[in-house]
């Protein structure tokens, strides 16, 4: 069977590798054009040996215009040409990513009506469409023909057209959005094929035409089915060059790129099943949280697929397919399935980005930390956390010597602690590998040691540069306590267990609204305790909306037995009982507790003196905040020793002791 990292032939043009980087949201436009930093975003990924990027996915009419930095097609032209010039010097083939989202779009920047199979409104925006008449269908068409023709201008190796969980074409093959009586109603595929010749026709045979296929829409009535999409799969393979299976639709919004709540290659199965229904006609690539080399390879291996989707392992780990190649898969960074910085459809507009690798959509604007430094330097990190373990990372592989003092028994920091409950178990994963990393590079990690200010004093005197990144602590309550009920904070259960709280009904109290309070709840509730959430909004975990687990967490919840105490403050524990004010009206109302869990935030650890001006910090021991912070500052106070920025180190040439 081929490999991961073996060619494959697709009309006519060789992939180096069997690895997709698939199409995606990235912020990373000017105006809705493809700029320098989608250039350099897709650059480094084709130099790491990924064998198919296929670009963010462009606008094919301006009618659809689905968040404020999508991509234009008609405005990609220049865009789509470096991003070709960048990457195929690497073997790497590009496609255009073509699309339109219909009734799944948005009228807030086009300011007009959105563009549909018939007049049925959107579960998420309930933004209704209007039907469109033969005009509109045209029009569309043309916009693919024209959008597939400036890609071959641009020197792209093709297109790939998205038929998948936000689009248009979907919405014409699904029996939830598609009522229509005319030939389009009763023959769903009608638009796909059209578009796919007029697509064709433009390109001819020598560039490869992909097909983005939504083959369960997961809908509780009517929508796209497997047995659906085996059919429309057999009706239009031999039209197509790849077929990338996928799910997800309207009522499923979450379905096409999970965290890790979901199991990886969630979609096997229905790949499986649409390459048999393809039955050697086109190649399949499997699609669905493919994020471990192993797991790719192995669905290679047992003929699921033809190729694979890896896109946001690619996102943690630009270097994933020249790691495996070189037979260093073990050493490929790990994507933890988190969507934190990667999912940027929201209405902050982030770039992406990753927890674990915060240069990812930065290319253009952070240093790369490769190479080695001309100058040595002894440096002591105090704390490995992951803020710590970074920067000893990165400065060890530069070539300085590196010591880490931990005052635990262990390294891994707050992830470590926090890898505990239902879809947290990846996060170890990132700690580990940065361990790894460290030991491998000759850093030492000594656990179970305190460092006082004389060991500064000292470190300092002797010209070794240093960096705190010890952490957080504890901040206390905002309200009063009788000592009726146990009170812990969620980094102490985590690290005690379950097993470790006293009997009782267990009141987890959730101020902030994001995954941790939610995440400790649903863990307790599966252990077998009575567990309450108190949060002051009126959905739990409402910052979830961020990385597309909101409505997930909450059916969650809401299987495991929690309850959910909304709109409410905690003004007060007394008497076994928590006592909760409504947020709307003031009245109050008491909860029984036996536990109280606080998940609210935490302050920076002060154990040391951390103002020193001779002393860099990282992480949360500036403020408490999230892994990608963590890191990135871990990152930036070593690449400001290895440069001479930052620090009092007095530098010596490589390989001569100071």
């Amino acid at each position: 069977m081929a490999g991961l990292v073996d060619p494959v032939e697709l009309a006519g043009r060789t992939a180096p590798s069997r690895v997709l980087f698939g199409p995606h949201e990235t912020n990373l436009g000017a105006g809705r054009s493809l700029g320098a930093r989608h250039v350099a975003y897709y650059e480094a990924r084709a130099a790491g040996g990924a064998g198919i990027i296929v670009t963010e996915t462009a606008s094919v009419h301006p009618s659809d215009w689905p968040y404020e930095r999508a991509p234009l097609a008609a405005s990609c032209g220049p865009g789509w040409g470096a991003v070709a010039g960048a990457c195929q010097p690497h073997g790497t083939l590009v496609l255009a990513g073509l699309g339109h989202c219909g009734g799944q779009g948005s009228s807030a920047y086009s300011q007009s009506v959105l563009w549909a199979p018939s007049p049925v409104a959107d579960v998420v925006s309930r933004e209704l469409p209007m039907q469109m008449g033969q005009a509109e269908i045209d029009a569309v068409v043309d916009g693919f023909a024209e959008s597939a023709r400036s890609a071959a201008a641009s020197d792209l190796d093709g297109v790939e057209i998205d038929a998948g969980s936000h689009s248009l074409l979907r919405q014409f093959h699904s029996g939830v959005t598609n009522l229509r009586t005319d030939a389009y109603g009763s023959d769903r595929l009608l638009l796909t094929r059209e578009v796919l010749a007029a697509v064709r026709g433009v390109l001819g045979s020598d560039r490869i035409v992909s097909l983005r296929l939504c083959c369960d829409e997961l809908a509780p009535w009517a929508g796209v089915t497997p047995e659906h999409a085996a059919e429309q799969v057999a009706a239009l393979a031999d039209r197509l060059d790849l077929l990338v299976v996928v799910r997800g639709g309207p009522f499923s919004a979450s379905a096409y790129r999970p965290d890790s709540h979901t199991p990886p290659a969630f979609n096997v199965a229905l790949c499986r099943w649409m390459r048999d229904a393809a039955a050697g006609r086109v190649p399949v690539a499997l699609q669905g949280s493919v994020v471990d080399p192993d797991v790719a390879a192995a669905a290679l291996d047992e003929g699921v697929c033809d190729l694979v989707e890896m896109t946001r392992a690619q996102i943690a780990e630009p270097r994933l397919v020249g790691l495996v190649r070189q037979g260093d898969g073990t050493r490929v960074r790990p994507c933890i399935l988190c969507n934190q910085a990667c999912h940027v459809r929201d209405d902050r507009n982030p770039i992406v980005s990753c927890v674990g690798e915060p240069r990812s959509g930065h290319e253009t604007l952070e240093p790369s930390t490769e190479g080695v430094d001309g100058l040595s330097v002894e440096v002591l990190v105090v704390g490995a956390g992951v803020a710590g373990l970074e920067c000893a990372r990165v400065l060890s592989a530069r070539g300085h010597r590196v010591r880490i003092a931990e005052r635990g028994e262990r390294a891994g920091g707050m992830v470590r602690t926090a890898a505990v409950g239902p879809g947290r178990e990846r996060l170890a994963r990132l700690a580990e590998w940065l361990i790894a990393e460290c030991l491998l590079q000759g850093v030492a990690i000594d656990t179970g040691t305190e460092v006082t200010a004389a060991d500064l004093d000292a470190a300092r005197a002797a010209g070794t540069d240093v960096v705190l990144a010890t952490g957080s602590r504890a901040a206390p309550l905002a309200f009063p306590v009788d000592g009726s009920c146990a009170v812990v904070d969620a980094p102490g259960l985590l690290a005690g267990g379950a097993d470790s709280l006293p009997p009782g009904a267990v009141v987890v109290h959730d101020p902030i609204g994001g995954p941790i309070g939610v995440g400790v709840a649903e863990w307790l509730a599966g252990t077998g305790r009575d567990v309450s959430l108190v949060t002051q909004d009126q959905v739990a975990g409402t910052l979830l909306s961020r990385t597309g687990d909101l409505a997930d967490a909450n059916t969650r919840l809401q299987r495991a037995g929690v309850r959910r105490e909304l709109r409410a403050l905690v003004r007060g524990v007394e008497g076994s009982r928590v006592v909760l004010e409504d947020v709307w009206t003031g009245e109050r109302r008491r909860v029984a507790c036996g536990v109280l869990v606080d998940c609210g935030h935490r302050l920076p650890e002060e154990a040391l003196p951390l103002r020193r001006p001779d002393v860099a910090r990282a992480g949360d021991c500036i403020a408490p905040r999230s892994i990608l912070e963590a890191v990135l500052e871990g990152r930036r106070r070593a690449m400001e020793i290895a440069t001479g920025v930052g620090g009092g180190g007095s530098p010596v040439p490589m390989g001569v002791a100071s």
